[in-house]
């Protein structure tokens, strides 16, 4: 479980990035961060692993307060997978997904074994264990990140808009891959992204965020789409223009669900 209470992030310029935010983010589920750039949303996540330090407020993991622990140590045993997958030049695909491990004094066979088994699970051909980075394509890139956050079995896995730059293919390729490894390894995931489509795919728990880390809504995304709270998240998620309404009609095949605009969204399982 973690949990911020009454966090606060305020720079001596006087910006404010996070004014008062309070959460619950379930253990072994995804918790999305969504909103637009500037919302606080990778301040919030990186105060969980002290890359950045609260103004004011408290972060506990299980019940324990992290200001009190070694930092870190703290970020060794999270795993972190940001945007370009932040991967080391020099180092070859497996010594890129064997570096926490080896930090926290595995030796450099069982190391490599586990990135080996982990270049498996996130779906990189073993091919390329001896590439570099600069040899990959960006969505190779991504996996190898994704295989390092998870090299020395964390419990919690931050997620800091891994997937943005990369194409709408790849793109979503990646997301399908998480949902699958969630699916077998039920990690506590926190996940920030821009695009609510992405949060809705990934979230358990989405919380959409205004400036200055102010919680617009929380939910899942049927209680979102069900249930705006207000003007703004309507508008966030596409309900003031009617994008997420969607109607039948008829065709040849059977029932064809299209949108406000008429554009086909999908059919109808299982209607004649």
């Amino acid at each position: 479980m973690i949990e911020l209470e009454h966090v606060s992030k305020r720079y001596p310029d006087g910006t404010t990035a996070v004014a008062d935010f309070s959460a619950q983010l379930p253990p072994h589920t995804t918790t999305v961060f969504v909103g637009s750039s500037g919302c606080g949303k990778t301040t919030l996540l990186r105060m969980i692993n002290r890359m950045v330090e609260p103004t004011s407020g408290r972060v506990l993991i299980d019940g324990d307060d992290i200001a009190a622990q070694d930092p870190v140590a703290i970020r060794r045993r999270i795993g972190y997978v940001m945007q370009n997958g932040g991967l080391l030049p020099h180092r070859t695909v497996l010594d890129n997904i064997a570096t926490v491990p080896r930090l926290i004094g595995t030796d450099k066979e069982a190391a490599h074994a586990r990135a080996r088994e982990l270049m498996q699970l996130v779906g990189l051909d073993p091919a390329h264990a001896n590439r570099y980075p600069s040899q990959l394509s960006g969505g190779q890139q991504q996996r190898v990140g994704v295989a390092r956050g998870l090299a020395a079995d964390p419990n919690i896995l931050l997620m800091d808009e891994p997937f943005g730059a990369v194409d709408p293919l790849v793109r979503r390729d990646l997301q399908n891959e998480l949902l699958r490894i969630q699916s077998e390894l039920g990690k506590t995931i926190v996940f920030v992204t821009h695009d609510i489509e992405e949060a809705f795919l990934l979230g358990d728990q989405i919380i959409i965020l205004k400036q200055g880390g102010e919680v617009a809504q929380r939910g899942s995304s049927a209680d979102i789409l069900a249930h705006p709270a207000d003007d703004f998240v309507a508008e966030f998620v596409g309900l003031d223009r009617g994008e997420r309404v969607l109607r039948l009609q008829p065709g040849e095949r059977g029932d064809v669900l299209v949108d406000a605009h008429g554009r086909a969204a999908g059919v109808l399982e299982g209607r004649p």
